[in-house]
């Protein structure tokens, strides 16, 4: 516990508080511009599921008292990757612009309750000036894609990314599930890219780690630390890695749920600061709404 001296779980408090009716889940990290805090999020109506919902996002002065800002992304064009569904973002600053990265499905869609069957997801980005948008699209998009071989890890599933800048690069955490899986055989994997946009090559060691249903990675110091679910083998831990392939455990914990740690590093290339609080989601029944996990995971 070394590099995690001070760490004794996590407290929790309301951010945007349950609505009848209405699902906010699997929110992003959170970031600080001009001292406003942002974070984003899936938002639906139709479900307590998130492969029906657009990215909204909500705004903070002071990280604990939030307010719905809005509509961020809505899903996509007829035809497109992201027709149907837009949902798991994540956010990336990088050289004064906002990267907003999104999981997506087309239309038709079917989850095939977790089977063989289920449409594939892909990774997309939309780029602004402003954290409050108008974001735009990337004309390369989908920028992940699922492997081609079924017998690979992602063949069936990417989904739920995280980035950090690492080495004058862009390392894309993410989460994969194998053809004929389900979702507690979530695995994540690893893909880099010199640009924020791409191309992203995914690494000759995937999957990095052999668990986890959500992705919470961060720069702790010089290495990354890794909040892992309840799912897998090393489900309900705390990982770190030094080079940010290879993972050994800490401690045993109970994690948030779909965490979204507050970025304090900025995706500044170099040592990172830890993690203090951020943004996860609990339930209300079995519709999600968001609060606000507070630690100490300084490094």
């Amino acid at each position: 516990m070394s590099k995690f001296a001070h760490f004794d779980g996590f407290t929790y408090s309301t951010a945007v508080a349950f609505e009848e009716g209405v699902t906010r889940r699997d929110p992003s990290p959170v970031i600080q511009v001009d001292g406003t805090y942002y974070v984003w999020y899936s938002r639906t109506e139709e479900s307590s599921g998130g492969y029906s919902a657009s990215i909204w996002y909500s705004t903070s002065p002071n990280g604990v008292t939030w307010s719905e800002a809005g509509e961020a992304l809505p899903k996509g064009a007829k035809g497109a990757f992201d027709e149907h569904a837009v949902f798991t973002p994540t956010i990336l600053v990088s050289c004064g612009q906002y990267y907003l990265f999104y999981t997506a499905v087309p239309e038709p869609f079917s989850n095939d309750n977790g089977g063989p069957n289920g449409t594939k997801t892909a990774i997309g980005i939309a780029v602004a000036d402003s954290p409050r948008g108008p974001w735009v699209r990337f004309e390369g998009n989908p920028v992940l894609r699922p492997s081609d071989n079924p017998e690979i890890f992602d063949s069936m599933r990417v989904d739920d990314t995280c980035l950090i800048v690492r080495d004058g690069k862009y390392w894309m955490y993410y989460k994969g599930r194998q053809m004929n899986r389900k979702p507690n055989q979530t695995r994540m994997g690893l893909a880099i890219a010199s640009e924020p946009t791409g191309p992203y090559i995914k690494h000759s060691e995937n999957p990095v780690l052999d668990s986890g249903h959500e992705v919470c990675v961060w720069p702790h110091g010089n290495g990354v630390g890794c909040l892992v679910s309840k799912v897998g083998p090393q489900g309900n831990t705390l990982q770190y890695s030094d080079g940010g392939v290879h993972f050994q455990k800490i401690a045993d914990t109970s994690p948030p749920s779909a965490p979204g740690p507050f970025r304090a590093d900025n995706f500044v290339d170099g040592a990172g600061p830890g993690v203090t609080w951020g943004i996860s989601m609990a339930h209300h029944h079995s519709w999600p709404y968001l609060v606000r996990f507070d630690c100490d995971l300084r490094y």
